[in-house]
């Protein structure tokens, strides 16, 4: 599959095999390692529910940190030769906090650390989506944007695999070896295959779309930004009802996504068979992005995300009918089918509707939208959980999202193209 695409594109893909490494052990492991720190009776210790509350509340803030710094980023990145140097900044101290998480012996620290690891993590994929209209041209963006999904989901099983066996052999497994050397190695060999695998992007990468380099860019890119709000609220409509809709939409995805072992947790099923279904999940998350890579061939974009929408509307209404690991596995299995897909169609579709020597401003913009969805999700799950709520309502809650989101993609589709 690789050799149907250039180096620069090559490149690109291979981040995402890089970052999905962190992604897969925060949806995963991340959890259960925090939950073991967290949940006890001695002094310092917290009950299961708010343990689940407070780790949703430290994604919410994540969100809004990134919502708040990621469109000032973008909008710097855009002048000359900025995009590589940020981007390079936020890998590098992404993976040092990565890393860093596996030392933590408290869960008030092990938050904290999560918390700016996973910070400088997503501002680096606000750089990293705007570098898709340099890799590559307007005609293969849904494609090259499906194949980073899609090897990112297969490739994170790799350094997974390891992780996965260090917390078997650990304390809530075979007692073989103590948990903090379980999560040293957990996060280390994450946080190494995250830096090894983005080293071919930040050696070949080139910004070729940018704008001219100004004095004080802090201070312009804050009023550039509130221009730009302006000119789609007012002249754009076509980006104002996909940001809308991807706001909604995409609000179910991410929440799903960070409290998938909360779901099974909360309902006590069994640990280690939730994790083998999400490793599981990670194949077919492949497989279904690179069957999208192929229909977005012969479909257009829109029309592929709306099928992406109806399937995570069923998989919501689906939730309430969870009691058994079974279920849970069903669950995962229709999460898989999308996930990808959704994701890297709506990142390919943006990148065309907007301007490429604004990239990194607008992904910036996109950011807000989807880390802010994020925010109210996260929230969702928090409040049902402290209301005394099951997990099944809050997971089915998140259907209205999608609901709305393609009504309000559909309308998006209906407005003129940009000039």
């Amino acid at each position: 599959m690789f050799k149907n695409l250039t180096k620069e594109e090559r490149s690109w893909v291979l981040y995402d095999v890089g970052n999905s490494a962190f992604t897969m052990l925060a949806c995963s492991l991340i959890p259960i390692f925090f939950k073991s720190l967290a949940i006890g009776d001695a002094p310092g210790q917290i009950s299961s529910d708010k343990a689940t509350a407070y780790y949703s509340i430290a994604i919410a803030v994540v969100t809004v940190c990134v919502a708040l710094l990621g469109p000032v980023f973008g909008a710097i990145a855009d002048h000359k030769n900025r995009k590589k140097i940020f981007f390079t900044t936020a890998v590098a101290l992404g993976v040092t906090g990565c890393i860093l998480n596996g030392f933590t012996t408290s869960w008030v620290a092990f938050i904290i650390v999560f918390i700016l690891a996973r910070i400088f993590y997503q501002a680096s994929l606000t750089f990293y989506d705007s570098m898709l209209n340099d890799v590559t041209t307007e005609d293969r963006m849904d494609q090259v944007s499906s194949y980073g999904y899609a090897w990112g989901y297969i490739g994170s099983c790799i350094p997974f695999a390891f992780a996965l066996g260090a917390y078997v052999l650990g304390p809530d497994m075979l007692k073989v070896i103590s948990r903090s050397l379980s999560m040293i190695i957990g996060f280390s060999v994450t946080g190494i295959w995250w830096l090894l695998v983005t080293l071919p992007l930040i050696r070949n990468y080139t910004q070729k779309n940018y704008v001219e380099a100004e004095k004080h860019a802090v201070a312009k890119a804050f009023a550039k930004i509130g221009r730009t709000l302006k000119k789609i609220a007012t002249e754009d409509k076509k980006v104002l009802f996909f940001l809308i809709a991807f706001f909604l939409y995409i609000d179910g995805v991410g929440t799903i996504i960070d409290n998938c072992i909360n779901i099974g947790t909360d309902l006590g099923l069994n640990t280690v068979g939730q994790v083998i279904f999400l490793l599981a999940t990670q194949v077919v998350a492949w497989c279904g992005s690179l069957v999208f890579a192929r229909l977005s061939k012969k479909y257009r974009t829109v029309p592929l995300i709306l099928v992406c929408i109806v399937g995570y509307f069923a998989v919501c209404l689906y939730a309430l009918t969870l009691s058994t690991i079974w279920h849970f596995g069903i669950l995962a299995f229709g999460v898989g089918c999308f996930q990808g897909s959704i994701q890297s169609l709506s990142r390919s579709y943006y990148s065309k509707i907007i301007p490429p020597e604004n990239s990194g401003e607008y992904f910036g913009i996109y950011d807000i939208f989807a880390k802010g969805a994020s925010f109210l999700g996260s929230a969702v799950i928090a409040w049902v959980k402290l209301a005394g709520g099951t997990i099944n309502i809050a997971v089915a809650s998140l259907a209205i999202f999608f609901a709305l989101g393609f009504l309000f993609l559909r309308i998006s589709d209906k407005q003129p193209a940009r000039n």
